[in-house]
């Protein structure tokens, strides 16, 4: 995916979770945040973020962060880019061999699924999280308690039993990982619930991305570490 008008800046601080105050060609301007998300380890005051312009005259902050700097790695911070990277790949023929159908939005019991992807006779729910959270080459999440999350992945096991495909895929907003792994210190449960996940059958998969202060596009498949001992 493509953002048309990027500009770069120096984050200031963050006054609540919807913007951030950057200095900008010398100015200090008010932009909205991509993310609701913590992101403490990477909005950190001084570092060089990117900034979309939007087009939008009505909007009351006219750029959007989008990326930020960690060292010399670029992590893009997007919340709505995982799942257009994902269809993307879909559409592009990367994730699957055959062509398949592509829903989004898609309600089935009592969860809302990202997508439900039809590929021959079969219909594979899906659900995607975007990956922000970086330690020492290992990505992790969530990096904040997600009951949302967890109820996503018992949804997904609960596919399974009624005879539907699942998928569970985590794209790593940044361009190098080691291995991706729960975030069991922030919130086991979410854990658990994909360990639960895998045993029913759910496929886990997690993709690192390109990462450019322009585009984001879906890159390698990477390992994933559970805490049972198994690496999918």
């Amino acid at each position: 995916m493509k953002y048309l008008r990027t500009v770069s800046a120096t984050f200031i601080e963050r006054p609540n979770r919807f913007i951030a105050k950057v200095e900008l060609e010398g100015e200090e301007v008010t932009v909205h945040v991509k993310n609701t998300g913590r992101c403490k380890e990477i909005l950190i005051p001084g570092v060089k973020v990117i900034l979309d312009h939007s087009d939008n005259p009505n909007r009351k902050t006219a750029y959007d962060l989008i990326s930020a700097y960690k060292g010399n790695m670029l992590i893009n911070i997007d919340s709505q880019a995982p799942n257009k990277v994902y269809k993307e790949s879909l559409s592009d023929g990367k994730i699957y061999d055959d062509p398949v159908s592509v829903r989004s939005e898609v309600v089935h019991g009592d969860s809302r699924f990202d997508f439900l992807i039809e590929k021959d006779d079969k219909k594979i729910f899906t659900e995607v999280k975007g990956v922000t959270l970086e330690e020492n080459g290992i990505v992790l999440f969530p990096d904040a308690p997600t009951d949302r999350g967890v109820k996503h992945l018992k949804g997904l096991a609960h596919c399974i039993t009624e005879g539907y495909e699942a998928s569970a895929v985590f794209v790593v907003q940044m361009s190098k990982a080691e291995f991706f792994t729960p975030n069991y210190k922030m919130h086991e449960e979410f854990g658990t619930a994909l360990e639960d996940a895998v045993s029913a059958g759910v496929q886990v998969v997690a993709y690192t991305c390109n990462v450019t202060e322009d585009s984001l596009d879906l890159a390698h498949r990477i390992p994933i570490k559970l805490r049972n001992g198994i690496t999918l």
